[in-house]
């Protein structure tokens, strides 16, 4: 398979019968696996209240394995930006960049990453204006220039600091927002698939070269399950599965044990639902992960994609991005 950009996502999940401190040694684990195997990068997402994702304090997340690696990148993907102040954003990865030059980047994403009441104990301004992340987004931007002459708002760390700046969507929102503003765009495909060839269509054809990029640069999340076989990637799978129909009851917990044949327990409403929203996903053995991945690149032609895996057992997840860098030509 022609090589192409390997990154990783990494939701840092706690399993059941497992602790916030373990899943955060595991991601710091993975990480330098993955540097050893040749990824590109790796980034972290902002998810609030729910107890099978630990990376809730993502800039602090991020600081931890950046200093435990020394050559991937260590990224957001992303930050909720409508739950921090663009000040605040700019002076933390502006910190992080001052620590790890070179080696950070900001995804910037517009949904709250959590339930309404969540968001409110954020401190969300949840009224007056409905959607203000394009505003948000250009005064984050704007901090991270080279203070002007008398400039009164100052990013300290941040400004004249190189921190490349993606935005994060799973719509045509940020697809837009993205092509308008020269920055690169990644898409939520790996669970939210169904705009992800219009989107990507969308930003190629609007993309307005930038100071930051001259050409379009998509990137594209999808999950990957390898094994030695197929049965037992799909085993594997299965707690992924368990966590999604359990998300979309409104019952978030920890990461599931696998279960033997779930879906076949599952209704028809249930098992519909995981075959679109999971449809950007590679289970199997190392050749059956090959075929769908060369399949999928050919089809969709991304510049970079964004590989996550939420396995129950850490060795087994090792494992899968193992298999996975061996068939891709990392």
């Amino acid at each position: 398979m022609s090589s192409i950009p390997l990154s990783v996502l990494d939701l840092s999940p706690v399993p059941e019968g497992g602790d916030v401190a373990q899943s955060l040694h595991n991601s710091l684990d993975l990480a330098r696996h993955a540097e050893r195997l040749g990824f590109k990068r790796i980034w972290f997402a902002e998810h609030h209240g729910m107890p099978g994702i630990a990376s809730a304090a993502t800039s602090v997340v991020i600081g931890y394995v950046a200093e435990g690696t020394s050559t991937i990148r260590v990224g957001a993907g992303g930050i909720m930006l409508p739950n921090h102040a663009p000040l605040l954003i700019a002076e933390q990865f502006g910190t992080l960049a001052a620590l790890y030059p070179g080696r950070i980047d900001l995804g910037l994403g517009r949904a709250p990453g959590t339930d309404q009441l969540t968001a409110r104990a954020l401190r969300r301004n949840l009224s007056g204006d409905a959607d203000s992340f394009p505003q948000d987004v250009a005064e984050l931007l704007y901090y991270f220039h080279p203070a002007e002459p008398g400039q009164r708002i100052r990013a300290v760390p941040g400004e004249g600091l190189t921190v490349p700046v993606w935005i994060l969507g799973s719509s045509l929102f940020g697809a837009q927002l993205a092509a308008m503003l020269g920055l690169p765009y990644a898409f939520a495909s790996h669970f939210a698939p169904a705009e992800m060839e219009q989107a990507i269509e969308l930003y190629r054809a609007r993309f307005e070269p930038s100071e930051y990029l001259d050409k379009p640069h998509v990137m594209l999340g999808v999950n990957v399950f390898a094994a030695e076989t197929d049965a037992q990637a799909k085993l594997l799978f299965s707690s992924l599965q368990q966590a999604f129909v359990n998300l979309r009851m409104g019952r978030p917990g920890l990461l599931p044990p696998p279960v033997e044949n779930y879906e076949e327990g599952l209704d028809d409403t249930a098992r519909a639902l995981l075959k679109h929203a999971l449809s950007c996903s590679f289970v199997g053995s190392p050749q059956t992960v090959k075929e769908g991945m060369e399949a999928f690149i050919a089809r969709t032609k991304p510049d970079e994609l964004m590989v996550t895996a939420q396995i129950f057992d850490h060795a087994a997840r090792i494992r899968s991005f193992e298999i996975l860098a061996g068939v891709i030509g990392l």
